[in-house]
């Protein structure tokens, strides 16, 4: 036998009488360690002055170059996500899974010897290569075996899981704060021990959801459920492969709705802080919009799983109708709260858009396999993370840059943004032309129908 037998995909079949009920959690193992990204940042500040202790000496790393190690990690998500989808789908998900616990513990690994060395470059290729990787690998690895133990609710599968990932921050913030005070002393920041502690803690996490996850038998189905006789239009129960479906407009026209969701949501959740007291000077303190940012992470975790929830009873393509109506009468209500001074009405609305922002991720899983299929649905989800990619530049870029443009030329402060939420609201019409447009993939791509087709035309 294999020494690593135990990680191939007929050995993670579930035996009969095994509870579906068990792979939420094995999924949320993976998602609440590798949603430590969204935290990395309180390690920023603290590198910083690795080598100056109390403030930045001349040999220490600028916030400029730091900055590199999300972007990297974020990036390498995306790519990895798209190259080795296939790979987690064939292979299935403990390979997968156990794959990204090494990746992902490893890279915490090798930055704390990068730390340690005071080599930067260590990091990026550790946390930023290896940890991105790991985190890819992490992300979709539950979500085919989620939506195959749970066809009679796909959305709220998939819900249960991603909001781990929208939930990991709240773990991973404080506890990497406490790490490093526990480990610092007057000459030292503990950053490196902290590193090390958090890559063996989540390594052992993310190995017991290896180990609890199994895929449900090829015959099996709940217990007195059984397939639609006439599905909604827009599920298929038939299967599209991965390279067929990225030959399909539905595939791109979904990629342009999750990115556009994405892109008004992300730029807005990192600037949330700042937004916040710009626009309203004297009434937002530091500390009410540190307040305000923890609130809106658990938006973004509620958000993953009701929203998800929901698209089960109203349809996917029903839900991202509301993401896009909803947010395009939000956004374009935010600048008036600031004209009026509104604290509350300016909180409650972004509250609801990082729900929704939240919800696009948990939804888009099963809008996916509505489309394509259970077959290669977690191939496909990979590449279409690509999107978040592309919106991880686009949001931030559209804020940050639309800010300094309106500050120089003269807009006061507590008005700069404004311009910033118009356009917001004017990409998710464009979204909401996207999602308009999609409808039934056409049989000719379904797996039977494309398999004859090559042989047809095959020499």
């Amino acid at each position: 036998m294999r020494p690593l037998s135990f990680l191939d995909r007929d050995r993670t079949v579930a035996a009969p009488g095994f509870s579906r009920w068990m792979v939420p959690p094995a999924a949320l193992c993976i998602h609440l360690c590798i949603g430590q990204v969204y935290a990395f940042s309180v390690f920023n500040l603290p590198m910083t002055r690795l080598l100056g202790i109390s403030a930045p000496a001349g040999g220490d790393w600028k916030l400029t170059e730091l900055g590199w190690i999300f972007t990297l990690a974020i990036f390498f998500l995306g790519v990895s996500a798209a190259i080795l989808g296939r790979w987690v789908e064939e292979g299935g998900p403990r390979r997968a899974m156990f794959t990204a616990a090494l990746c992902f513990g490893g890279g915490f690994l090798l930055s704390a010897a990068g730390v340690y060395l005071h080599e930067i470059w260590i990091i990026y290729l550790g946390y930023g290569v290896l940890g991105g990787i790991g985190l890819g690998l992490g992300y979709i690895s539950p979500v085919s075996t989620l939506i195959k133990w749970f066809p009679d609710r796909p959305g709220m599968a998939t819900g249960m899981a991603i909001m781990g990932f929208g939930g990991g921050a709240l773990i991973a913030s404080p506890l990497s704060v406490w790490l490093m005070s526990r480990f610092s002393t007057p000459d030292h920041i503990g950053v490196a021990e902290t590193f090390i502690v958090l890559g063996v803690v989540y390594f052992i996490f993310m190995m017991v959801g290896a180990a609890m996850v199994r895929i449900p038998a090829p015959d099996w189905r709940p217990a007195g459920w059984s397939p639609p006789a006439r599905p909604p239009k827009l599920v298929t129960s038939a299967n599209v492969h991965v390279y067929r479906a990225l030959r399909t407009p539905q595939f791109w026209l979904i990629w342009w709705v999750l990115c556009l969701n994405v892109t008004a949501g992300i730029g807005v959740l990192g600037q949330a802080s700042a937004m916040s007291q710009e626009m309203f000077p004297g009434k937002v303190s530091a500390v009410a919009a540190a307040g305000f940012v923890g609130l809106m992470s658990l938006f973004n975790m509620a958000g993953r799983f009701l929203w998800a929830s929901a698209s089960d009873l109203i349809g996917r393509k029903s839900t991202y109708f509301c993401f896009f109506i909803l947010g395009i009468a939000l956004y374009a209500w935010v600048p008036t709260t600031g004209r009026i001074g509104s604290v509350g009405l300016f909180v409650l609305c972004f509250l609801v858009i990082i729900s929704m922002y939240g919800g696009g991720f948990a939804t888009v899983p099963a809008y996916l396999r509505d489309m394509f299929g259970t077959r290669y649905v977690g191939a496909i989800h990979g590449w279409l993370i690509t999107a978040w990619s592309a919106a991880g530049v686009f949001g931030p870029v559209l804020v940050n840059y639309l800010r300094v443009y309106e500050i120089a030329r003269g807009v006061p402060k507590s008005d700069a943004y404004n311009l910033t939420m118009y356009l917001m609201a004017a990409l998710l019409v464009i979204g909401f032309f996207c999602n308009l447009f999609i409808g039934p993939v056409h049989v000719r791509h379904h797996m039977a129908a494309a398999q004859a087709e090559a042989t047809v035309l095959a020499p």
